[in-house]
């Protein structure tokens, strides 16, 4: 495919465990591919990778939302999202390169457009002084904006991901970005594709196609230029979704029960597992989104 810079920061890089990163990160090197994003540990996780082209130097960073990936001090992962610690890592990037790309994969399954924090989020980061925020992760390609001296891509959707539930959707469509770095300006192309439909491989599209295509990538730029919109469309996603984690709370919650707990009268009724899918809902910051405004809508 001719890429020789891969961004490994996402939820998936540990579901083979530490030995599967490490051989992961093996097979870029072997094959001369620079990486950023994961590592042994959060110290090299969190790398800035800087690339000199053509006499301009462009500085790459990549995060991605908690989830089981997260690496720690002594724990291989991924480079996590932590807005103040990444407000650093872009100001270090920043007095090192003239361009300064960020690469964010987090954002919420199925959903096209991003929730109100994952925009203030990455407007941030225009501010701390990112030229470019390009995100991924929700199967689903989303739209873009410019801001400030900046441009943000909420999410390129899939690029090779082929799934047989899924056919003639939004799931088999997604698109590149060229980016044209000329004397300190930056312009853009966007490339739209299909992904593993009936054809497997990633395929340009038709004119016909292509026009569709336009028109909702529109309609996404014109909801994110709209603080209303983006609000309403918000609500619409977590009345679909909230059932799930409203049920995912749920438990007994009466005074005797309490204090048979309390007293060790009962035992626990998590499990390890019911644990694990607490702790994921809480600690990524697109569950946490949707929980905690799921709660909200229960109380009303």
């Amino acid at each position: 495919g001719g890429f020789n810079l891969l961004s490994l920061s996402n939820n998936h890089i540990l579901d083979h465990g530490e030995r599967g990163l490490s051989s992961t990160i093996e097979l870029c090197r072997k094959n001369n591919i620079e990486y950023l994003g994961a590592g042994k540990n959060l110290e090299e996780a969190s790398q800035i990778l800087v690339k000199e082209i053509e006499n301009k130097r462009i500085a790459f960073l990549n995060f991605s939302e908690n989830e089981f990936s997260t690496a720690e001090i002594e724990k291989a992962g991924s480079n996590p999202l932590d807005p103040i610690k990444n407000y650093y890592s872009i100001k270090s990037a920043r007095s090192q390169a003239d361009y300064v790309f960020v690469i964010i994969h987090g954002g919420h399954e199925g959903y096209s457009l991003p929730s109100p924090r994952m925009v203030d989020t990455y407007r941030f980061f225009i501010d701390a002084g990112a030229d470019i925020v390009v995100g991924h992760h929700p199967h689903c390609y989303s739209g873009f904006e410019n801001y400030n001296h900046g441009n943000i891509f909420y999410s390129l959707g899939n690029f090779i991901f082929d799934w047989e539930g899924y056919r003639a959707s939004d799931w088999n469509y997604g698109y590149a970005v060229r980016f044209l770095l000329d004397d300190k300006q930056i312009s853009f192309e966007i490339i739209p594709y299909k992904q593993c439909d009936l054809n497997q491989g990633v395929h340009l599209l038709s004119d016909p196609e292509k026009e569709k295509f336009e028109i909702k990538l529109k309609q996404y730029f014109d909801i994110l230029q709209d603080n209303n919109l983006l609000k309403e469309n918000w609500n619409i996603f977590l009345k679909k979704v909230r059932k799930y984690y409203i049920i995912s709370f749920e438990s007994f919650n009466s005074k005797i029960y309490k204090a048979l707990r309390y007293s060790s009268l009962l035992p626990g009724i998590l499990s390890k597992k019911k644990k694990m899918d607490l702790l994921n809902l809480i600690r990524c910051e697109s569950h946490r989104d949707v929980a905690i405004e799921s709660l909200k809508l229960k109380s009303e």
